[in-house]
């Protein structure tokens, strides 16, 4: 069995509290590694950005006090604002050794919640 490395992107809404960052970061996480067959030990690193108004929480802290990614690199940083943002986004984007008879029998799903959707319509089927 060989592997391939591949990424997947995800995007969610969050209201600015620590409460709602953790549980909305941890909540998109467990659904792509989900939809995308991701064992946690084959993960390469994870990269988060922040849109400029959610600034009480790193996402990554968020996953560590899940209990998730305790030997996975994490890194965080702002998004850059553009006129007319979506607020309150947390994106990721996920890297993993895949397994590559899973990738011949699947398709990397993209996952976008809590009105993220918007940003990608094509992906999200709305």
């Amino acid at each position: 069995m060989g592997f391939i490395t591949s990424a997947v992107r995800g995007a969610v809404c969050s209201e600015n509290t620590e409460e709602s960052i953790i549980e909305n970061t941890a909540g998109l996480y467990s659904v792509l590694l989900s939809k995308n067959g991701i064992q946690e030990d084959r993960i390469v690193s994870v990269v988060f950005t922040l849109t400029p108004d959610l600034n009480v929480c790193n996402p990554a802290k968020a996953l560590r006090l899940k209990g998730f990614c305790t030997r996975v690199p994490l890194f965080c940083c702002q998004e850059a604002y553009i006129d007319g943002m979506l607020p309150k986004v947390i994106r990721v984007l996920i890297t993993w050794n895949a397994d590559e008879s899973w990738l011949k029998k699947n398709t990397v799903t993209p996952v976008y919640m809590n009105g993220a959707e918007v940003l990608r319509p094509d992906l999200s089927g709305k």
